[in-house]
């Protein structure tokens, strides 16, 4: 790799401390900087360029923020088939996996090609209005669907390749992609998918009955949002960052788009890990091992 794109969440407080550091480490390693505008000023090296161009131009991306930068970066870029790799500025994220701390290992592994992919889904809604399409959006994490300015229940008829499921009244429903599954999903009652997995889960916020349970459907159908039975106007969102409104009667088609997302995971790194930091998951034989008192018949 001879080539890095940045393109950093300028607000965090640390964005200009880390960024230096970053332009340190890559010189240090031979590796040349391309930045868009805003984090070119706080970088101090390498080479501008406008957001979209920056693909084109590099071998990877490193994304300097959270889970939501990763997000707003990936949309900005378009889905871009160059790997992207997510450094946390203030903590671990699930995407943005490698912590501030661990920037000279990062640049280390990425010079040195030392590193595994993880092909993450893309998941798009077409919103229809009669026979013409009137929005269309593409996410890594989920499309939402629910009311906009209101506490009114919703009423959402689902199909499945052309199949009825059924007509959740709920406050809103979700589909989310693997990657997704631990963010609005799993907030909403959803399980936690492996990032690689062929699936899409169908999540419903708040349903008004205790039978609605997450749904999951291969991730080659086309599931249908009818809101032809519910008044009152209801809201699009793409990974929670932008959208527009529906009107009654609009009908969303969501599916996998063509391009996955190419993550970038460093030696060592286990999704797992990830989970048990993150959800302060206990109890593996690991942590068996360390918590056991001396003198306890399980030592």
């Amino acid at each position: 790799m001879k080539t890095l794109g940045v393109i950093a969440n300028c607000t965090k407080e640390r964005a200009g401390v880390v960024l230096k550091a970053l332009a340190d480490q890559a010189a240090r390693a031979g590796l040349d900087l391309v930045a868009d505008p805003a984090t070119h000023a706080l970088l101090g090296a390498g080479t501008v360029a406008p957001t979209p161009e920056i693909p084109a131009a590099v071998d990877a991306i490193m994304a300097l923020g959270g889970d939501g930068t990763m997000l707003r970066v990936t949309r900005e870029l378009g889905y871009p088939d160059k790997p992207v790799v997510g450094l946390n500025i203030g903590g671990l994220g699930f995407m943005t996996s490698v912590a501030e701390e661990e920037l000279a290992l990062a640049i280390d592994c990425l010079v040195r090609d030392d590193f595994r992919i993880s092909r993450r889904s893309v998941i798009e809604a077409i919103i229809e209005r009669g026979t013409d399409e009137v929005g269309r959006y593409r996410a890594l994490n989920e499309i939402t669907i629910k009311r906009e300015a209101s506490s009114r229940v919703v009423l959402l008829d689902v199909s499945v390749d052309q199949e009825d499921v059924t007509a959740y009244l709920c406050d809103g429903l979700l589909v989310s992609t693997p990657t997704g599954s631990t963010g609005h999903s799993l907030s909403a009652g959803g399980p936690i998918l492996m990032p690689e997995a062929n699936v899409f889960v169908i999540s419903v916020i708040c349903p008004h009955t205790l039978s609605s349970r997450p749904l999951v459907v291969p991730d080659d159908v086309e599931i249908v949002v009818d809101t032809t039975r519910n008044e009152g106007e209801l809201r699009v969102a793409a990974d929670g960052q932008v959208g527009q409104a529906i009107a009654h009667g609009d009908h969303i088609h969501i599916r996998q788009a063509k391009s996955p997302v190419q993550l970038i995971r460093l030696p060592g790194r286990s999704y797992f890990s990830v989970l048990r930091q993150k959800l302060g998951w206990r109890g593996s034989a690991m942590d068996a091992a360390r918590h056991v008192a001396p003198g306890d018949p399980a030592a």
